[in-house]
């Protein structure tokens, strides 16, 4: 059984940064490949970004060059970095994996971003 694991959220105020990760643990092939989600105040998860099992990674158009996605394969870990954090960035991450029996999310971290 795959389950995956957020953690890193916090409350920050604007301009600083916060690193999430996501442990993925279970049968997933390595490298693996996972998206990041937020669910904002709206209560609508839209996707931030995401890494391919190749390692190309992709960002929505708000968030790109503020945050990064990167992996360690040793860990089965996943990192969203985000800098220059805005108010607009706050809500609950979540990280998701695909595999070939379905979709798998984790329980999500919460991120506030408030002056």
């Amino acid at each position: 059984q795959v389950q995956l694991e957020e953690s890193g959220g916090a409350l920050v105020q604007p301009g600083e940064s916060l690193r999430l990760a996501c442990v993925v643990s279970g049968g997933s092939t390595i490298p693996l490949s996972v998206a990041w989600y937020r669910r904002g105040v709206d209560k609508s998860r839209a996707w931030v970004g995401g890494i391919t099992t190749g390692g190309t990674t992709d960002y929505e158009d708000a968030v790109k060059g503020r945050f990064s996605i990167s992996r360690d394969n040793s860990k089965k870990t996943i990192y969203l970095q985000m800098n220059n954090l805005k108010p607009e960035d706050t809500g609950v991450y979540y990280c998701q994996h695909t595999r070939s029996d379905g979709d798998y999310w984790g329980q999500g971290t919460q991120v506030t971003v408030n002056s």
